[in-house]
């Protein structure tokens, strides 16, 4: 099976050398491995992509065995696989003010049109509490009065909840690198513009500034030390009419092409159409019956 080993900690010589004797002693097959020394942060981060072999020990032995490792080097060490649970990928869908995201995703999940459990949703604000609610979603409010998330009470989370995908649904706030190396190739954002040429906090005024007559919404990776280019997993764009007014533009955006623009996203990730290798996004070969 394949397995996703992450590790961060503090910089220091010999870091990824346990963890890397360890799997192969085990006879594990290295399919990736990428490493990053953040001197003005000090900090070490690696990602070890492996195809786990069926006869060594289980994923929670292996755990167990990189939590040690980790111990010893000062290392947050996790250990993930699709293959470990056998009900569908968890979601932990983050949020801060447009609910219709996340309220498209939980409805293709009730509806089976997506194959996910949502675990819990996550806020910096609660504009999207009674959204959870509704669903019977946890909710669990991570910000303080103006909107500053509690990072760290974040990876709690999403380890408390076991979570396989997170999903920030229009969440307006940027995840530090720590939190981005700990959860590589598992992390799903909604950009509500075009990527690349529209990124930032404004792409519908960007765009609008530019004459354009073509918009459109971006699902793509997470990836600490790169701008999005090639972790774009899906684009769902729409054409308006010469004239048409900024604030139209952005309501046929927010409410309809971005939450269709998600759900597909998810989806591609979820029934393992695609998946991210090397910081590029490729589709994965259909197993043949």
């Amino acid at each position: 099976m394949q397995v996703v080993i992450t590790a961060v900690g503090p910089d220091n010589r010999g870091l990824a050398d346990g963890i890397v004797h360890h799997v192969t002693a085990a006879g594990a097959n290295i399919y990736e491995i990428q490493m990053y020394d953040h001197d003005s942060e000090c900090l070490f981060a690696m990602l070890l992509r492996i195809e786990w072999p069926g006869d060594a020990t289980t994923i929670a032995e292996l755990r167990r065995d990189m939590t040690a490792i980790g111990g010893e080097k000062q290392l947050s060490i996790r250990v993930w696989t699709r293959d470990e649970r056998t009900g569908p990928p968890r979601l932990a869908i983050c949020t801060t003010y447009r609910p219709e995201p996340a309220l498209a995703l939980l409805r293709a999940i009730r509806d089976r049109r997506l194959h996910a459990e949502p675990a819990v949703m996550i806020g910096n604000r609660d504009s999207c509490r009674g959204v959870a609610e509704q669903f019977g979603v946890d909710w669990q409010g991570v910000g303080d009065a103006k909107g500053n998330p509690d990072n760290a009470r974040m990876v709690e989370l999403f380890d408390e909840y076991q979570v396989d995908y997170i999903i920030l649904a229009r969440y307006m706030r940027v995840l530090p690198p720590s939190t981005c190396w700990q959860f590589a190739a598992r992390i799903i954002n909604l950009h509500h513009g075009l990527l690349p040429p529209f990124p930032g906090f404004r792409p519908y005024e960007d765009a609008y500034q530019h004459r354009m007559l073509t918009y459109g919404a971006t699902i793509h990776f997470i990836v600490p030390e790169l701008d999005a280019g090639n972790q774009i997993i899906h684009q769902n764009t729409f054409t308006v009419f010469p004239g048409t007014p900024l604030e139209v533009i952005k309501r046929q955006g927010e409410t309809d092409n971005e939450p269709s623009c998600l759900v597909e996203g998810v989806r591609r990730v979820v029934d393992r159409e695609v998946e991210l290798h090397f910081h590029r996004v490729v589709r994965r070969t259909p197993t043949l019956p």
